[in-house]
């Protein structure tokens, strides 16, 4: 008798090179000084399941909606693959049609769309419980490949009685609208809602996400340190904010200091300026009292996550950073210590293609490379909180 199971394999490695393959492809994860592993761990456990080329909360339902429609075919595992894409790039129609301007992804390019919002969202589908399925989106199409292979060698009886294929979404997900590849739109109903809020609780359970989605807190700032109702957050989520925002403050000035060497290597005479002037707004606005007070051990067991490894030599930038500034962040400008600090770190994370190393490389460079204070998924998660608030 013949059965269907799914491949066996290190679900944690799986998902460990989804993500660091999917890093390579968002526009807002440059990593010139090595910090993502330590920047990632801390948006993991605050937001998880969050991406920074995420765009509208829906999308959590819409693939699984579009998927569950390709699981009842009868079709080999490359036309299953196809009529997938074709449904995806069918979504983005849908929504324009839906009125929704915003957040389509595929909204100009249309067939032509390279990265399909099943694999934007992929990972934060099983992160968030919403995907019960465990391996990649190919292993899922080979699956269903593979059932359609199983029906033609089963005679009725032994497939009713055979084993069969475990759920591949969660049980209680709500019912797709009929029209969902004609006319969509992002606006979640109440029950969509509540069940990706009861996806959240049972999933992530002590995520900042979770206990902000559960309360329905909507609120509008750009960093979640400024968050109006930081206060009544958990103990640990205070910690790990706190801890957030100093690493923040502090690494911002080694971003700065990259981007200001490299323009005056280029002679750029106002990205120069540009830099120097966000320099010292930096060095003015540093808390060197939060920052004497910080402590490093402490910072490193509350990031500690175990789809992430912090590597010794980033921990070593860090604090031999962190020693500059309490020693004078007024004067990182000018200081030659903190210039051969960071372009070290870049030399040896880049090595031929470094930038201080390499003119040609450098020649390529846009004038701005990290500028952005580091905000841990921040933007991406308030949109989805914004998308449980207001549903109705």
């Amino acid at each position: 008798m013949s059965s269907l199971a799914w491949i066996d394999f290190d679900e944690a490695e799986r998902q460990r090179a989804q993500r660091i393959m999917a890093l390579f492809q968002e526009r807002e994860t440059r990593d010139e000084l090595g910090l993502g592993a330590i920047r990632d761990s801390i948006a993991d456990h605050l937001f998880p399941g969050t991406s920074t080329i995420q765009t509208r909360l829906r999308y959590v339902l819409f693939i699984p909606w579009i998927f569950r429609m390709l699981e009842s075919r009868d079709a080999a595992t490359r036309q299953i693959m196809s009529d997938a894409r074709t449904m995806e790039t069918r979504l983005a129609e849908a929504l324009k049609a839906g009125g929704e301007t915003n957040g389509v992804i595929g909204r100009d390019a249309g067939s032509r769309l390279q990265r399909l919002p099943s694999s934007v969202y992929w990972a934060g589908l099983g992160a968030w419980g919403i995907r019960l399925f465990p391996g990649s989106i190919d292993s899922y199409f080979t699956v269903l490949g593979g059932q359609r292979r199983v029906r033609t060698v089963r005679d009725d009886e032994d497939a009713a009685s055979g084993p069969q294929t475990p759920p591949m979404w969660s049980p209680t997900l709500p019912p797709a609208p009929k029209d969902l590849l004609e006319r969509a739109v992002f606006h979640l109903t109440v029950d969509e809602a509540e069940f990706i809020i009861d996806r959240l609780i049972a999933s992530q359970p002590t995520a900042l996400l979770t206990l902000l989605a559960r309360d329905g807190i909507d609120a509008d700032c750009d960093y979640i340190w400024e968050h109006p109702y930081l206060a009544e957050f958990s103990a640990d989520a205070r910690r790990l904010v706190r801890h957030s925002e100093i690493f923040s403050q502090v690494m911002h000035g080694a971003a700065l200091v990259y981007n200001l060497a490299l323009s005056e290597l280029r002679a750029q005479d106002d990205w120069i300026a540009d830099y120097q002037e966000r320099l010292s707004a930096w060095a003015e606005d540093v808390d060197l009292a939060a920052v004497h007070a910080w402590s490093l051990d402490d910072f490193w067991k509350a990031v500690e996550h175990p789809a992430h490894s912090i590597r010794p030599a980033a921990k070593r930038f860090v604090t031999q950073w962190l020693d500059l500034v309490v020693d004078g962040a007024t004067m990182i400008e000018i200081s030659p210590a903190a210039r051969q600090l960071v372009e070290g770190r870049e030399r040896v994370l880049k090595t031929s293609q470094s930038r201080f190393a390499n003119h040609a490389v450098r020649d390529r460079w846009s004038g701005a490379s990290g500028v952005d204070r580091l905000s841990f998924r921040w933007r991406q998660a308030k949109s989805h909180l914004r998308d449980l608030a207001h549903a109705e």
